[in-house]
């Protein structure tokens, strides 16, 4: 009787998983196109599919990189100070964003906060701090505090810190929570579980997240020299306001190593590290 059940359920069980796969095929399939339209309509809007225009872009872009060609390194004497200031302030910008993460993060993760309201608050914070771009922040701290590596280095470092915060919090919130109540079952305070059950586990993605924001800080470093926050991006929009277009490839190029140089050695410390 029982074998007779499974015959007449076997078949009927198997339609039911169908029709739930052909559902959901039907809904992911509807979900995938109405991205794609979302998408096609956002390029079109930009202009991403005006062909004849981006063809005239690209061949106003060959020529420029023909006045470029060959570079000019007349004056590459003059480009090593300003290219280690900015890897100087990707440095201390990378160092400030840490100080200040660290405890924004610790009150931004819902297992070391120490109350919804606090947490509520410091995720504000930190959605602030990265959601004023760091160009901007190197503006108003120019006017504040003058030319120079400093607001450049304030500019990276606040604004690094609402995003290196917010990975801390996430590596904060997923760590593993058995050594957390052990240790709060063992009578520890606040800042034992902080320190014996949550750091450890953490320091590893810690590290990557800072040795990754270091080496992005030092290619905004650029960026932010534009607007006279220091750095060898000040004299590359030098260059470009005085249409040397030769000095222009020649600070790229050098740019481009010390890059080259900065995410190699990351990668070392990331081995080192994490």
């Amino acid at each position: 009787m029982l074998d007779v059940n499974r015959d007449r359920t076997g078949p009927d069980r198997f339609q039911e998983v169908s029709r739930q796969a052909r559902t959901g095929w039907g809904r992911r399939s509807a979900e995938l196109v109405a991205v794609l339209a979302a998408v096609l309509f956002c390029a079109h809007y930009v202009g991403l599919l005006d062909a004849g225009r981006m063809l005239d872009g690209v061949s106003d872009v060959a020529d420029l990189l023909a006045e470029m060609w060959p570079p000019d390194f007349g004056n590459v004497g003059n480009w090593w100070g300003p290219l280690w200031d900015s890897l100087a302030m990707s440095v201390a910008a990378t160092a400030l964003a840490v100080v200040l993460s660290l405890p924004l993060a610790l009150l931004a993760a819902s297992t070391t906060s120490p109350h919804p309201l606090v947490y509520g608050v410091a995720r504000l914070v930190l959605n602030t701090l990265r959601a004023v771009p760091e160009l901007i922040m190197a503006i108003v701290l120019v006017a504040a505090v003058g030319f120079g590596a400093l607001p450049g280095a304030l500019a990276l470092g606040i604004h690094s810190a609402g995003m290196v915060g917010k990975f801390y919090a996430e590596a904060i919130e997923h760590a593993d929570k058995a050594p957390i109540e052990a240790a709060r079952a063992a009578g520890a305070s606040s800042a034992q579980v902080i320190l014996h059950g949550v750091m450890p586990q953490v320091l590893p993605q810690m590290a990557d997240v800072t040795i990754y924001r270091w080496e992005y800080n030092f290619r905004a470093s650029v960026v932010v020299g534009v607007v006279g926050a220091g750095g060898i991006g000040f004299e590359l929009i030098a260059a470009l306001r005085t249409l040397n277009c030769d000095e222009v490839s020649a600070i790229l190029i050098l740019i481009l190593a010390t890059v080259t140089v900065v995410d190699g050695f990351g990668g070392l410390l990331r081995k080192r590290f994490g």
